[in-house]
């Protein structure tokens, strides 16, 4: 067990998690200009960008590149920065360190160290489009990006199709077209979904409607900026059938592995899944190194 009061004096330095704009630089707290501008280094995913940022409010601190290539050689540097005393503040390009970004790496290994970190509030591209899209905003799933493969795309659609609750997902405008159409192979043609695109920017935009009209107007439009898709949830999710409660376990695999075109660990994971069970148990049994 640990606890962290955040604003007791501490021996060594704090790490602040600073959110920044994702798109309009008036959604930047005072808080986080305060901040950015009193640590004593900031870790950047792309110094470049952040220098962008810097320079327009006036901040001189330094910055130290920090990104999902170099993040396992960083975190040592950094941890031994925070131990002297100093004071770092992480962000990423835009919106939460850590969602979809770098930073949960970093932030668990400052924690294991008993060191201090500190979230600000800010800008979040997901929240953003959610509490506009016109869907019932909770309780929602933050999933953001898909798996690049078509199979493990639709695989994991497939898992997700029968939630209750809304979905958060994000998209690169080049993946979009075809993260829709599998969205609509796989969930069917009327399931609601919202678009929204370019957040807080001129050019913000909002597409309502369900997947085929979606898919739709991208055919029909230039596909421009980074887009958060909302998934509606499931008003009529389909019912598993249940005649595998009297099967083994084993006996549960095989018979998926005769009624689906799939890999035995793909089934494995189908069964650990309706059972409750972890997937490596299941994986142990079927393979005869546990009793089932």
């Amino acid at each position: 067990m640990q606890t962290q009061q955040s604003f007791k004096e501490h021996a060594t330095g704090t790490l602040y998690l600073v959110p920044t704009p994702i798109g309009n630089l008036e959604d930047m707290t005072f808080r986080a200009v305060n901040i950015l501008k009193d640590v004593d280094l900031i870790l950047a995913e792309d110094t470049r960008n952040t220098q962008k940022l810097l320079n327009h409010f006036e901040i001189e601190t330094k910055q130290l590149s920090f990104h999902e290539h170099n993040t396992s050689e960083r975190i040592p540097e950094v941890l031994g920065l925070l131990k002297q005393g100093q004071n770092l503040a992480q962000v990423s390009d835009a919106g939460m360190p850590s969602i979809s970004d770098p930073g949960q790496e970093l932030v668990k290994a400052a924690i294991e160290e008993h060191l201090t970190v500190v979230p600000l509030p800010g800008a979040n591209a997901g929240l953003t489009a959610l509490i506009a899209s016109g869907l019932v905003p909770q309780p929602f799933e933050f999933y953001g990006f898909l798996p690049r493969k078509p199979k493990e795309q639709k695989d994991t659609l497939a898992e997700l199709k029968n939630s209750p609750i809304a979905i958060i997902f994000y998209e690169a405008p080049h993946r979009l077209t075809k993260t829709i159409k599998n969205m609509l192979e796989v969930i069917g043609p009327d399931r609601q979904v919202v678009l929204a695109r370019e957040l807080t920017k001129r050019y913000e935009e909002f597409i309502r409607g369900n997947l085929q009209d979606v898919n739709e107007w991208i055919s029909e439009n230039e596909v421009r900026g980074e887009f958060v898709i909302i998934l509606d949830r499931n008003l009529n999710p389909e019912v598993e059938d249940q005649s595998w409660e009297k099967l083994s376990v084993s006996d549960h695999v095989d018979f998926i592995l005769k009624t689906e075109d799939i890999k035995t660990n793909e089934a494995i994971k189908r069964v650990a899944k309706l059972r409750g069970l972890a997937k490596q148990e299941v994986y142990q049994i079927y393979h005869n190194l546990k009793e089932s």
